[in-house]
């Protein structure tokens, strides 16, 4: 479980390719790696990954076939920058809403508007995810926590409005058209509209009620 309040953005020391399983190699900082263990969560650019190996201040994550294609990460080489967030602990502060790790696709980034000390982008993802993006919602984007600022359906489509210190910290202020990012839905949200629809489908009088 994380927060969505990433912890940094770090450069990728090195990427190994095997047939269906990618390593992804970390420099990491003091701070991040201490008390990080081998079998830990770790979220990287949105995607829960397990710590492999620890060698000082290096750390390695495997990422298997199912990860690599549903995600960004295949895409990912030596020098590429991604956002970082570890494991949330129990009692930890919430400062955006919970983020599992599990992605559920990618959003592509299809518009970028900067007026004068604003960003607003945004993105488009497959039509069956619309439904459960709504205003002022949560959606996770590359591992952060982002309030939904508009929807436009008939376009599959949504844009936030990004804050100066989320661009500072996070990769999302280096994003271009056309570049996609890890998108997942929020459980919650999911939960509620999912439960709606079965229930309308298993009493299907109640949409004729008057």
């Amino acid at each position: 479980m994380f927060t969505g309040i990433v912890q940094g953005s770090f450069p990728i020391l090195s990427v190994e390719r095997k047939p269906g399983l990618n390593t992804l190699r970390f420099d990491l900082p003091a701070a991040l790696v201490e008390g990080l263990a081998i079998g830990a969560s770790v979220s990287v650019d949105g995607v829960c990954l397990t710590v492999a190996t620890i060698e000082g201040s290096c750390v390695n994550f495997d990422v298997m076939q199912q990860t690599l294609s549903l995600t960004t990460i295949g895409e990912l080489n030596a020098e590429d920058v991604v956002n970082l967030e570890r494991s949330a602990k129990q009692g930890a502060e919430v400062g955006g809403h919970i983020v599992s790790g599990h992605v559920d696709g990618c959003a592509e980034v299809i518009a970028i508007d900067q007026p004068e000390n604003n960003c607003f982008i945004s993105y488009r993802v497959a039509a069956e995810k619309m439904k459960y993006i709504f205003p002022k919602g949560f959606v996770g984007l590359n591992g952060c926590s982002l309030t939904i600022a508009d929807v436009n359906k008939s376009e599959n489509a949504f844009t936030v409005c990004y804050i100066p210190e989320t661009l500072r910290v996070t990769t999302h202020g280096t994003k271009r058209i056309g570049d996609r990012v890890n998108f997942e839905i929020d459980r919650q949200t999911q939960a509620i509209v999912d439960t709606v629809e079965n229930f309308l489908g298993d009493n299907p009088g109640l949409l004729n009620a008057s």
